[in-house]
């Protein structure tokens, strides 16, 4: 029997867990629905499959009769009501993985659609791939929770040239990957050629060198599409009377600017800011971080407290402070 080391069976034994613990609380739930000698052939055959009939897919092995409402933790799953008995065992024992996984199952099926048809096996091979990139079995519930399409990504085409990437054009070494992908699970969904790589690219012209501050604090910006989500906030920003050079020097100082909705903070805010608050646009090139702040429940509160005090606090000192420092500064008048 060849060896293998202790790091290698690892995936193989986490994901054939979850297998077992699948087909155990299908096939027992069968079980009662069954003769008892036919329910002790059934038991046997599940549990005794040797590695080299499915090592995967247990569920696979002959079971003679399947209870149309199982008592496991799948009965009272929205996709196992009684008008979707005939599901195949194998996508049963799918959802269940993916709950013990950690996952919303309901939640992934209708984000990606192909998850339907996806094996088991390729399945598990796409953890066993993130494995050996550094992904820990706790990472698995935010990677797939936040991005379901990674589950039926192609390891050649799709992740492989991602960690590349990674590793290549970031500069990111590989003990570091887990970091990375944990800050932005997106990453493994993205196109290299169509998307991380053109976002790059964008990034460094507007100014963003320190490619360690991209990759761990900002990654969230390389999923973001160039020509349809960067480019038009930066057009925005710069109706509002706003130099190029003084928008480069915003962003830079506060890369989530670019993350912000149009329509739902940068119109309302800034409305606010030059109407009811009557402030410069001096004070925003000051403190771009004004659009990181609350409009309902850090702004206007504030604003009006000030007003109704009859005091001045620079744009800054009025968001940044504490609640405890705010009423302080207004009980001194401003200081």
């Amino acid at each position: 029997m060849p060896q293998c080391s202790d790091i290698s069976i690892i995936p193989y034994l986490f994901f054939f867990s979850l297998s077992l613990y699948a087909s155990l609380s299908l096939s027992l739930s069968s079980l009662s629905a069954m003769p008892p000698a036919a329910g002790a052939v059934a038991l046997h055959s599940s549990l005794c499959s040797t590695p080299s009939e499915k090592p995967y897919s247990p569920l696979k092995s002959t079971l003679l009769h399947v209870a149309p409402k199982p008592k496991s933790l799948l009965q009272n799953h929205p996709l196992y009501p009684p008008t979707h008995a005939k599901l195949s065992l194998e996508f049963k024992e799918k959802i269940l993985c993916l709950e013990v996984m950690g996952v919303d199952a309901g939640k992934a099926l209708s984000q990606n659609p192909d998850l339907r048809t996806a094996t088991m096996e390729s399945i598990q091979a796409i953890i066993t791939f993130l494995f050996s990139n550094g992904i820990l079995e706790k990472d698995l519930p935010r990677i797939f929770g936040m991005c379901p399409k990674i589950l039926t990504a192609d390891i050649k085409t799709d992740l492989t040239p991602v960690f590349d990437f990674i590793l290549n054009e970031l500069k990111v070494p590989e003990h570091s990957f887990r970091r990375v992908v944990n800050k932005c699970p997106r990453l493994l969904a993205s196109s290299v050629k169509d998307q991380l790589r053109p976002a790059l690219v964008y990034l460094r012209r507007l100014g963003f060198k320190d490619l360690g501050a991209l990759a761990y604090q900002d990654s969230v910006l390389l999923v973001s599409n160039v020509e349809h989500t960067l480019i038009p906030k930066l057009k925005f920003l710069e109706t509002l009377g706003l130099s190029r050079d003084e928008i480069r020097s915003m962003v830079l100082r506060s890369p989530a600017l670019l993350t912000f909705s149009i329509e739902n903070n940068f119109q309302p805010k800034y409305d606010y800011f030059a109407g009811e608050m009557g402030r410069k646009l001096e004070e925003l090139k000051e403190f771009p971080q004004y659009f990181a702040f609350s409009l309902e429940n850090r702004i206007k509160p504030r604003h009006m407290e000030v007003v109704q005090s009859g005091i001045t606090l620079p744009l800054s000192v009025m968001l940044k402070s504490t609640d405890d420092e705010f009423r302080e500064l207004v009980k001194q008048g401003g200081g």
